[in-house]
Formats: structure tokens, C-alpha cells, sequence
């Protein structure tokens, strides 16, 4: 990209922060990529969280509902997602504890039982071993897997 000037650097990436919501690693990580030094990411970066372009806060309320009502992930996987974005837990974790229970359990147990229709097993255990890896590998805690299927605790399992 031929060189920009900090106005138009600044111009783009509001407009760019416009059409949806955006955290400032990926808006630093765009500039990085056009190849904008740093010290204009930075001014750049920390005007456009001055204006509000850029708010983590709305940000990962818009995330974790994305996330979550329509990818169907899990607190865990949502929480990973958030802290490679590099949004501190102190700043998420309010909107994931947001999540209404009863809705977050009734996609977690649509989910299982769509994968329960296509999953091949031997028996019951490896069934039920196969959902709890998908629920798990989705991001979903086992406390809620355990919610959504007759799973029994660690130490339950026969000794």
C-alpha cells in the first residue's frame, strides 16, 4: 500500500470500525499488515478508542453474544478467543457471567442432540464419551455437559 498520511490512516480504519465492532489488536493488526508505523498505530489506535470507535466493553458484549447464540460456543472457547484478541479477563468476564443460563444449557443440549444422530458408537459409554469430547472441544465446562446429559462425576466412576 503507497504511503498514507496519519489523517487518512485514521480516516480508514474509523470507517473500517463503522461497519462493525472491532477490538484494538485487530485494528492495530490491520494497520501492521498496510504497513503504518508504529507510532501512528498507536496515536491512530488510541484516538479512535478516545472517539469510541474502538470499546472493548461493547466490543465483547458483541462478541460473546455473537459467539454464543450463533456459533453455539462455550464460555471456554469464548474466553480463549477473547484472550488471543487480547482482551484481559477482567474485561470479559462480566459479559460471559451475562449469559442467561437456561438459554446457554438449551443450545448446549440442541447441540448434543444433533451430533447424537450423527455420532457412530459401540455402546452407551463410547456414545456418551464421543458428546462429552464434541461438547468439551466446543468449549462448553463439564459441569454443564453433566447438566445436559447422565454423565456421572470423576469419582463416581467405578474404583
Amino acid at each position: 500500500m503507497s504511503e498514507m498520511t496519519e489523517m487518512e490512516v485514521l480516516n480508514k480504519v474509523a470507517s473500517y470500525c463503522s461497519t462493525a465492532e472491532h477490538c484494538r489488536s485487530e485494528v492495530v493488526e490491520k494497520m501492521q499488515r498496510w504497513g503504518v508505523p508504529y507510532e501512528v498505530v498507536e496515536r491512530v489506535a488510541d484516538k479512535l478508542e478516545q472517539e469510541k470507535f474502538i470499546d472493548e466493553e461493547r466490543f465483547c458484549r458483541a462478541f460473546v453474544n455473537d459467539k454464543y447464540r450463533f456459533a453455539k460456543w462455550g464460555k471456554v472457547k469464548i474466553g480463549q478467543a477473547l484472550l488471543l484478541k487480547k482482551i484481559p479477563q477482567s474485561v470479559y468476564w462480566p459479559f460471559l457471567n451475562e449469559i442467561d443460563k437456561e438459554e446457554y444449557i438449551g443450545i448446549l443440549r440442541k447441540l448434543l442432540a444433533a451430533k447424537k444422530k450423527s455420532v457412530r458408537a459401540e455402546n452407551e459409554f463410547e456414545l456418551t464419551n464421543k458428546l462429552v469430547r464434541f461438547a468439551l472441544s466446543r468449549g462448553f465446562e463439564m459441569k454443564d455437559i453433566r447438566l445436559c446429559m447422565d454423565v456421572p462425576e470423576e469419582n463416581e466412576i467405578a474404583e
